[in-house]
């Protein structure tokens, strides 16, 4: 009978070892889990946003504006823009127009050229429209609502309410355009949805000393 006990004794230190070895694993399994389930929850938060950010954030063309000098062609053209309902600011420093007139597409990148608008869109003494920035590969910016100046600073940043007239050389991109021309425009934003419209100029241009300006859209 004490062998028994001895032995049964024994058997209940190796089951309490084995019990609380047990309840170890179990400990350190659960804290993987807990720490494991709380960096997935944390990935799929920052994915969240950054999807939000992706779908709400964009830019919209307005309007799109020409002038012509003379009746069959145009040299310069605005591309008016703003952000889409909700959108997250977007910096124009890095977005990029893409043009094509089925002959030739282009990539302008902003050229450091900006200036507000003080009557005339078009008056190429604007610093917006300064020959030596804004060329063949580069657009200006020209100020028209900027309440909070985040357009006038060092990088100039499209936020809530602000409004922007994109400047273009059409000389120096296309070599001028013609009446009857299709132009494909594309302002693409670093993130979120770009602006896309297509205009046709008219089977002519305006006439007359005062009848310059050219709506496209």
């Amino acid at each position: 009978m004490r062998l028994l006990k001895k032995k049964r004794g024994a058997v209940g230190i190796g089951t309490l070892i084995v019990f609380i070895a047990m309840v170890l694993v179990a400990a350190v399994a659960a804290a993987v889990l807990i720490n494991t389930s709380g960096y997935l929850q944390q990935r799929a938060e920052a994915t969240g946003r950054q999807t939000t950010q992706e779908v709400s954030t964009g830019i919209k063309i307005d309007a799109v504006t020409g002038y012509a000098p003379s009746s069959n062609n145009m040299t310069l053209m605005t591309i008016q823009v703003s952000l889409n309902a909700g959108s997250t600011p977007i910096d124009l420093n890095q977005t990029k127009i893409y043009l094509d007139n089925g002959q030739k597409q282009v990539v302008l990148s902003y050229g450091n050229a900006k200036a507000t608008i003080s009557g005339d869109m078009f008056d190429t003494s604007s610093d917006a429209w300064n020959s030596s920035k804004v060329d063949g590969t580069h657009f200006g910016i020209l100020i028209v609502q900027d309440a909070d100046s985040s357009l006038s600073g060092t990088i100039p940043t499209l936020t809530t309410g602000d409004i922007a007239l994109l400047t273009i050389n059409l000389t120096a991109v296309f070599g001028g355009v013609e009446p009857r021309t299709p132009i494909t425009i594309r302002v693409v934003p670093e993130f979120g949805a770009p602006g896309y419209t297509k205009v046709i100029t008219p089977t002519a241009y305006g006439l007359s000393d005062t009848d310059k300006i050219v709506d496209l859209k």
